[in-house]
């Protein structure tokens, strides 16, 4: 194993591969950057940001990867989503309030080790999957564009993680 890591590296061939369920909504996928998130020190996921070969674009298919460090109501973390949102000054109250009834039903509680999969599907809406399974999907293009803002528009609550999301110094 060690072996063919090594020969990986000196290749220059990607050293992650994608989860099955990414790899099938993203040909190609290839990883962009990952970070952690933290809250008061506490360490709250690890991210990971895969892009297909055009790299990161808002009108491509991308996919984030949340491997929580510690366990989460689901209905948590969708009202801190929403509030996210909000934040960021998208969508009316009207639409944050219909979002976070979609995330609440969508949105499992976790525990330490599972991993929440956010796949952006431009001009659709979001799909997610917990632990590569499929959980559902808002199809809403407005939500899924607020939804990723989250993590990576330059407003974020959360800049240093976008940085290592997004592979920027």
């Amino acid at each position: 194993m060690l072996c063919s890591l090594l020969w990986a590296l000196l290749m220059g061939a990607p050293v992650f591969a994608a989860a099955p369920h990414i790899a099938a909504e993203i040909p190609a996928a290839r990883l962009a950057g990952e970070g952690n998130y933290r809250w008061f020190g506490l360490k709250i996921y690890a991210a990971q940001l895969w892009v297909g070969e055009a790299g990161y674009r808002s009108d491509a298919t991308f996919a984030l990867d949340l491997h929580y460090a510690r366990n989460l109501n689901g209905a948590k973390i969708a009202e801190a989503s929403r509030d996210e949102i909000s934040k960021l000054g998208l969508g009316s109250e009207t639409q944050r309030t219909a979002w976070l009834a979609g995330m609440t039903r969508l949105f499992p509680d976790v525990a330490e080790g599972d991993h929440l999969t956010g796949i952006f599907r431009p001009g659709q809406g979001a799909r997610f999957y917990l632990n590569g399974k499929l959980q559902g999907e808002i199809n809403d293009p407005q939500f899924a564009q607020a939804f990723f803002a989250i993590w990576l528009d330059p407003k974020t609550s959360a800049p240093e993680l976008r940085k290592a999301l997004l592979g920027t110094p």
